[in-house]
């Protein structure tokens, strides 16, 4: 494998050796140096190195405009989450302010608050969007994992407003403003909770088949683009990683819940027989290359639903580790039985 060095015109500043995904990130975040490695005649633009024609082409690029020259400022709208492992999030709007969130998510609102139903991810909502906008979003909806349809709620009365939207399972909420993460956010099928109006839902494509295959998020993957506040929900408790240029962190498929659009998100075999068969962590780990931010969740929904599905009696689960040494006999005592 090539070992590559980077030089920054600009700043005079080298780095390498660089191999494999660790140079192919830096080319992507650095398309404008020059770089070298055994075999060049002398340095060379990033951009004109055939091994980084799929690294450049992938520079982060500003999300796309709205149809008929609307404006992409999505409603400023305030919040609170409250809770611990059951969070919801409260959002407060001004009069006209509007919230969108996913079918079902509603917890309550104020009477001020009007509800409506749309078709597509109401980033359209005052724009004008054609029927054929409308149908591709809500088509890119159902892909991500999503309803048909966006609820959206509209403030439409006097003074201050509130509407909250709870999480689907136990979790965190994450609150993100998205023109903080260069107006755009990778995340997980499913992951989306509320969002200010004006937030667009989208699709992104793992262009890796084994990624796509053993990542843990399939091919497809939700791209959440705007700049203003968006709610995503993750299981567990949530961490956050900024990782430098090159820097990797493997993780468990299941975890990843959200990253920058500057974060390589790859796969790797386990190594080992032993680990391989016995680590309980499946053939593959997700390895994530900055730079850029990640966020993690200690609790996969996956991981959930399973051991729920395992302890269920009709799956031949038993919860003799929690009741009667007695067994059966000891749960009809206690009252913990399965008739």
């Amino acid at each position: 494998m090539s070992q590559w060095y980077f030089h920054n015109t600009a700043t005079n500043q080298r780095t390498g050796p660089l191999e494999g995904d660790a140079a192919q990130t830096w080319a992507r975040s650095h398309p404008g140096d020059l770089c070298w490695r055994e075999g060049l005649s002398g340095w060379q633009a990033v951009k004109s190195m055939p091994e980084f024609a799929d690294a450049t082409d992938t520079t982060v690029t500003p999300p796309p405009p709205l149809p008929n020259g609307a404006s992409r400022r999505s409603d400023d709208i305030d919040y609170r989450i409250v809770g611990n492992d059951m969070q919801f999030v409260e959002v407060e709007l001004d009069p006209g302010e509007s919230a969108i969130a996913e079918a079902g998510a509603l917890m309550y609102k104020d009477a001020a608050v009007q509800m409506d139903t749309l078709f597509g991810d109401g980033s359209h909502t005052g724009s004008g969007g054609g029927f054929m906008d409308k149908l591709l979003s809500a088509g890119k909806r159902v892909i991500t994992g999503e309803s048909l349809f966006t609820t959206v709620f509209t403030h439409a009365g006097q003074g201050k407003a509130k509407v909250a939207f709870a999480a689907p399972y136990p979790g965190t909420v994450l609150a993100m403003k998205l023109d903080e993460h260069g107006g755009r956010l990778i995340c997980q099928k499913d992951s989306f909770l509320a969002g200010a109006r004006g937030v667009s839902l989208g699709i992104f494509f793992q262009r890796k088949i084994l990624t796509g295959l053993f990542g843990g998020e399939g091919f497809i993957m939700q791209k959440i683009e705007g700049d203003g506040w968006v709610f995503v929900h993750a299981g567990g408790t949530v961490v956050e990683r900024e990782l430098q240029a090159g820097e990797r962190i493997d993780v468990d498929t299941g975890c990843v819940v959200a990253f920058h659009s500057t974060v390589n998100m790859d796969v790797r075999p386990v190594s080992g027989i032993k680990s391989l068969f016995f680590g309980g962590e499946g053939v593959f780990l997700a390895t994530l290359t900055g730079p850029g931010k990640v966020w993690l969740q200690s609790l996969p929904f996956s991981r959930l639903a399973g051991r729920m599905l395992q302890a269920a009696p009709q799956a031949g689960g038993s919860n003799r580790g929690e009741g009667s040494v007695l067994g059966g006999l000891g749960r009809i005592l206690d009252g913990d039985n399965g008739f």
